[in-house]
């Protein structure tokens, strides 16, 4: 959840832990029932990730980065995309006809973000802020992600205030859900 470094680092490490679990999905076969295991944990590193992205990375680039709005908006739309897939998915086993189809699309649309990301935002940002300044971030967004709701909640705010405000309630109600149903333990 907490991989440390500035916000870039600490993003770059979640998108490689998501694509680990993404990799291990694809090596079992349809069916599978440890496949929904793996995408609830894909789904919670996901929403954690999410949070901190819309609370403190995309507010940074709206501020910093020339375009930062539009390029911030097309961020948060595929945010959307992949939270709706996740909403989704969240109701299909994995011997569920569905499951194959949306967990494909799931990967596709994360891994076009996160090439998107990695190669055009990422850079951008890190060429207009000082390393002072992106590491504080990435103590924000490690913090964040503590307090973070674990399940995808497609109708809440994606934007400051409301979202730093809601998301540490959710996040309780969602992390006792999981205790309770044992979702996402290894």
């Amino acid at each position: 959840m907490g991989h440390g470094g500035n916000i870039i680092e600490e993003l770059i490490a979640d998108h490689r832990e998501v694509e680990e679990f993404f990799a291990r999905i694809e090596e079992l076969p349809s069916g599978d029932e440890r496949r929904k295991h793996l995408a609830d944990q894909a789904t919670i590193e996901l929403v954690r990730h999410s949070v901190a992205e819309e609370a403190y990375l995309y507010p940074a680039v709206r501020e910093h980065v020339t375009d930062g709005e539009g390029l911030a908006d097309r961020e948060l739309e595929d945010h959307a995309t992949v939270e709706r897939l996740m909403k989704q998915l969240e109701g299909c086993e994995a011997g569920d006809p569905e499951f194959d189809h949306l967990v494909g699309r799931l990967m596709t649309e994360v891994r076009d973000h996160i090439a998107d990301e990695e190669s055009n935002l990422f850079p951008r940002l890190r060429s207009q802020c000082p390393d002072d300044f992106l590491d504080k971030l990435g103590d924000k967004a490690r913090q964040a992600k503590k307090t973070a709701p674990t399940r995808p909640h497609p109708s809440t705010p994606d934007k400051p205030p409301a979202n730093k405000l809601l998301a540490p309630g959710i996040g309780l109600v969602d992390r006792l859900r999981d205790r309770m149903t044992g979702r996402g333990k290894d």
